[in-house]
């Protein structure tokens, strides 16, 4: 089985933001960018099932300009086998909102044929946590969020999660 994980290029998080001085956004010429925390986990929990033998490719697919390269290179680092990168010029005028990433990402899924598809649970720029439910609606493919743990079964292809929440795990 293929998996295949989103990765996505942000203000590190160590970094204090600035607002920009006409109030439009945060400032980020000459900030540190890094891949987006919650994105690391779902990379590292994509090559736990790999080294499992639930999977046998990892592929770490971004969407953005040319520097996002240096995300998918850290994901190769961390041992995704391959890496797909779909060039997006930013327009502050018209920003990639995560319908559209979610549409791209399909695509990218319906071209690779992944049996699994992990997103981070949200990303720290806009904490939206919007584009893996559209993702899975948009594929038809049923989807687990919030996962903490899960087991995996291959015959009959069965994913367990388990979620934590305020009152303990459900």
């Amino acid at each position: 089985m293929k998996i295949l994980v989103a990765v996505k290029r942000v203000v590190d998080y160590a970094v204090k933001m600035r607002v920009r001085p006409d109030r439009t956004g945060v400032e980020t010429a000459n900030v540190k960018m890094s891949m987006n925390p919650f994105c690391e986990i779902a990379v590292e929990e994509a090559l736990r099932l790999r080294e499992a033998g639930a999977a046998a490719e990892v592929v770490a697919a971004t969407i953005g300009p040319a520097q996002s390269a240096d995300t998918l290179r850290t994901a190769l680092a961390m041992g995704a086998d391959r890496a797909v990168h779909v060039l997006h010029d930013p327009d502050p005028a018209r920003p990639l909102l995560p319908l559209a990433v979610a549409k791209i990402l399909r695509a990218v899924a319906l071209q690779e044929k992944p049996g699994l598809v992990i997103l981070g649970k949200q990303a720290i720029d806009d904490d939206c946590n919007q584009t893996g439910q559209m993702l899975a609606g948009l594929l038809q493919w049923p989807q687990g969020t919030f996962a903490s743990k899960h087991g995996f079964e291959t015959e009959p292809a069965k994913i367990c999660n388990t979620a934590e929440h305020n009152e303990g795990k459900i």
